[in-house]
């Protein structure tokens, strides 16, 4: 599972609990076992096989390099947790590579898991008094330490109350998300659901499929309520996985 972000055992709002309590803040520093590189205006100005990820409580991995695999132009800075390496902000180099495989948005995370089930779990969304779906054939989505969702096929959908957006997000464990408004009457709510068209291989079985925004429009589901699993934690928030605020 995500080790530092979501509801991670090292995130800032954890799902369950250690049996002694861990100093804080702690950060985990692996190998990673690839070659990164990144280019800015054509040109390799990062290139290491020698690179650490580093994991920080409630951010995604990071990179770390000796600081001599990186090229003096960079902006690069002293990376706490290692000694002797430096990290480059993400934004600092035009592209990322791991391998010939470029990356987008940050680091993936190698603990991070998208399961993807047939379900037959309910799901009914509603704007006003429009019904956008009402079904029990759904694809259940279960992503490491996040709240899980319901996809639908776009069959099951009144797809004549639905335009496309311009919005678009990218989720490193998913893909390229394409966004859907609502329009009913003479009302707009934008932004009420989205899909993957050409989602990353361990997320196939929802290319296509629908899932909705509950923060915009009504979503009614039988998904299991978030539990407290010790009687002494305080339920807590999901938290987001992606840029675009969770809705990923």
């Amino acid at each position: 599972m995500s080790l530092t972000t979501g509801r991670g055992p090292l995130s800032t709002r954890p799902a369950g609990r250690f049996s002694a309590p861990l100093p804080a803040p702690l950060v985990y520093v692996e190998p990673f076992q690839r070659r990164v590189r990144g280019r800015s205006d054509g040109r390799t100005v990062v290139d290491s096989e020698r690179v650490l990820l580093v994991h920080a409580p409630g951010q995604p991995p990071t990179y770390a390099f000796p600081s001599e695999d990186v090229q003096a132009a960079v902006a690069a800075e002293p990376e706490p947790a290692v000694a002797g390496h430096v990290r480059v902000p993400w934004d600092a180099v035009d592209e990322w590579w791991e391998e010939e495989e470029r990356m987008l948005g940050h680091p993936r995370n190698p603990y991070h898991r998208v399961d993807c089930l047939r379900s037959t779990r309910r799901l009914r969304v509603e704007v006003g008094d429009a019904v956008l779906v009402d079904t029990s054939d759904t694809v259940a989505l279960y992503e490491s330490a996040l709240a899980p969702r319901l996809y639908v096929r776009r069959q099951q959908v009144d797809m004549g109350l639905l335009r496309p957006s311009t919005t678009t997000t990218y989720c490193p464990y998913k893909g390229a998300a394409s966004y859907w408004s609502a329009i009913v009457g003479d009302v707009v709510v934008e932004d009420v659901a989205w899909s993957y068209e050409d989602p990353l291989p361990e997320s196939i079985p929802i290319s296509g499929l629908l899932s909705f925004d509950g923060s915009r429009v009504t979503v009614k589901h039988d998904l299991p309520t978030p539990t407290r699993a010790f009687e002494d934690l305080e339920p807590q928030p999901d938290g987001p996985t992606c840029s675009n605020g969770g809705r990923c």
